[in-house]
């Protein structure tokens, strides 16, 4: 192939593409400009976001005092970022959600800085969240790049990888009335 799956940063856990070639880095740059990827993502929340299904539009830029940070600012500063999110599953002992996050564009952090934006910080996020603050602690950033498809830049056929679900996903999983797989064909 002239794109492989590949493990994404050590804080975020399943699949993305590389280019292994300067023709095929000019197809997928492309596809990503153009929004004709999709990127799924499972993320876990302290706290369960007010809507059930919504879309997050904002800018997002550099942190205006913290440079590490991404956040959301006023236009015309950062980038138009859009994510749509659904909450699948909710455990009101823990206060928490299992939340599916699709991706319209790719800004740093974006996920991470969309649920904040909306009041529930991922958990375990060491940038944006306490984690030693949140009511359950799973030793990792519960941010799972779960389904990438594209189109292949030699073959014009469309391409779909899915990662596992790491096992620290298990207890919302759970509490779906049937298997995620089947829930979100």
């Amino acid at each position: 192939h002239d794109a492989l799956p590949i493990c994404l940063d050590k804080d975020t856990s399943g699949c993305l593409v590389v280019a292994k070639n300067d023709l095929t880095h000019q197809s997928l740059s492309a596809q990503f400009a153009e929004r004709e990827t999709e990127k799924t993502y499972l993320a876990v929340t302290q706290g369960i976001p007010r809507q059930e299904r919504s879309t997050v539009f904002t800018h997002i830029g550099r942190h205006p005092v913290n440079r590490q940070k991404m956040a959301v600012v006023n236009p015309p500063g950062g980038k138009p970022s859009i994510t749509d999110y659904e909450v699948l599953a909710t455990d009101p002992a823990t206060i928490t959600a299992l939340v599916l996050c699709q991706l319209h564009t790719g800004r740093t952090h974006q996920i991470r800085v969309h649920m904040l934006h909306v009041g529930t910080p991922l958990l375990g996020d060491p940038i944006y969240a306490k984690p030693q603050r949140q009511n359950t602690n799973t030793g990792r950033l519960m941010l799972h790049a779960w389904r990438l498809s594209f189109t292949h830049p030699a073959t014009g056929k469309r391409m779909r990888f899915e990662a596992g679900i790491p096992p620290e996903y298990t207890p919302w999983l759970q509490l779906l009335p049937q298997p995620i797989a089947t829930l979100i064909p």
